[in-house]
């Protein structure tokens, strides 16, 4: 079967399509600049990459050149050739608790939830509509990113605040990067051969966000009612006392919205570095231009992640089985990962530098054991692979 992965933006689409059940990639690409004037987009073929200009007015322009590909490139001879469409919807509030077959009453529950990711979903829900219109006899999912953590209790999903505003507004912990947690999670079990696993997951990346998973499930997680919340991130604040914010305003007359911005498109490494929002041109002034505000930038970074780690040490009680590090910089930034690993070494965990240093997506070995046998905890570097985990779910809901 041939299962199509979507990932769309405000005003980007990001596809793959996938061969199952063999999990093997047959193209893959990336629309940008939907309806900004000047669009392009790439395509990846048996490892070839391919960028073409294009006239992007909106999603279904871009649903018309995915389809142009998939017919070019011989991967379809016809559209009843793709079996499915799964699509990823950051949004799903507590409604979804799992993936589902979008079906008229679905999207129009999904509409509910667009104060919640005013920047992501409607511009997902007009995606799918274009699909839908373009390939109205292929049934369609929805993989939210916040299906995973739904299983998190309450205890760890209130936040201090009067009780009505979640009952009435809905004002919770909803956490993100579900997707990626869940295909960690997935992968752990295959790996270390059980059913069931506590791990601490740590999806480092632009965005970035540590999960506690007990029992194959989420328990706790970094993020909350936003993605801004928990850790520090490329660009984003993460956790800071509110009152900062009144604080700010008031003293240099930002609006609300202005301070908004701030905290989630100039703060964290691009705050701290007043250089860098990616951490590989913050190590770079660090190793190559000792200039102190990348090295606090980057301590201060390797700290929080560190906090969270011992917390969620604590919330298995100390049961864990593995601590894995995925997404771009939890795969690649092998000083970053040894630095944290030496800070919680009071946890009976141990790095192999040397089996560290040879892990990194773009080397050979891109995944595997890190710590040493004497380690309590076993360290892994598990590439994530959101687009297989939304198809897999795709393929099993249109096989039900």
């Amino acid at each position: 079967m041939k299962i199509l992965t979507i990932n769309a933006g405000s005003s980007s689409l990001k596809f793959n399509c996938i061969e199952l059940p063999s999990e093997k990639e047959l193209i893959s690409g990336y629309f940008e600049k939907i309806g900004l004037g000047g669009g392009f987009y790439s395509i990846k073929i048996d490892g070839n990459k391919v960028k073409h200009d294009a006239e992007l007015n909106n999603h279904s322009d871009a649903v018309k050149y995915l389809q142009e590909e998939l017919f070019k490139n011989n991967i379809i001879s016809s559209l009843d050739e793709i079996d499915g469409v799964g699509h990823r919807l950051v949004h799903g509030g507590d409604r979804f608790k799992d993936s589902v077959l979008l079906t008229d009453e679905v999207l129009k529950e999904c509409e509910k939830f667009n104060d919640l990711a005013p920047l992501h979903n409607p511009a997902m829900l007009a995606c799918i509509e274009a699909f839908r219109s373009a390939m109205p006899s292929t049934p369609m999912v929805g993989v939210f990113d916040t299906s995973f953590h739904q299983s998190i209790p309450e205890i760890n999903f209130l936040y201090s605040v009067p009780y009505s505003w979640y009952k009435d507004y809905g004002i919770r912990k909803y956490g993100f990067h579900g997707t990626s947690h869940k295909y960690i999670t997935k992968k752990m079990k295959e790996i270390l051969g059980k059913e069931s696993v506590n791990i601490i997951n740590c999806h480092i990346g632009s965005g970035s966000s540590v999960c506690c998973i007990k029992d194959s499930k989420s328990y706790d997680t970094t993020m909350g009612f936003s993605p801004n919340s928990g850790l520090m991130m490329g660009t984003r604040s993460g956790d800071i006392d509110y009152s900062i914010i009144p604080y700010y305003m008031n003293k240099t007359g930002k609006t609300l919205t202005e301070v908004d911005n701030i905290l989630n498109k100039e703060s964290g490494l691009l705050g701290i570095s007043e250089r860098f929002s990616d951490h590989r041109d913050v190590e770079n002034g660090m190793y190559e231009e000792k200039d102190p505000k990348c090295i606090l930038a980057n301590d201060m970074y390797v700290d929080r992640i560190v906090s969270f780690i011992a917390k969620y040490y604590v919330e298995l009680d100390g049961n864990v089985d593995a601590l894995v590090f995925t997404a771009g910089l939890g795969e690649n930034a092998r000083e970053f990962r040894e630095s944290i690993l030496k800070r919680v070494s009071s946890l009976g965990i141990e790095v192999d530098v040397e089996k560290n240093m040879n892990v990194a997506s773009y080397k050979d070995i891109h995944e595997g054991i890190i710590s040493t046998e004497a380690s309590r905890i076993p360290v892994y570097v598990i590439p994530t692979n959101e687009e297989l985990m939304i198809a897999l779910d795709t393929y099993e809901i249109i096989n039900n």
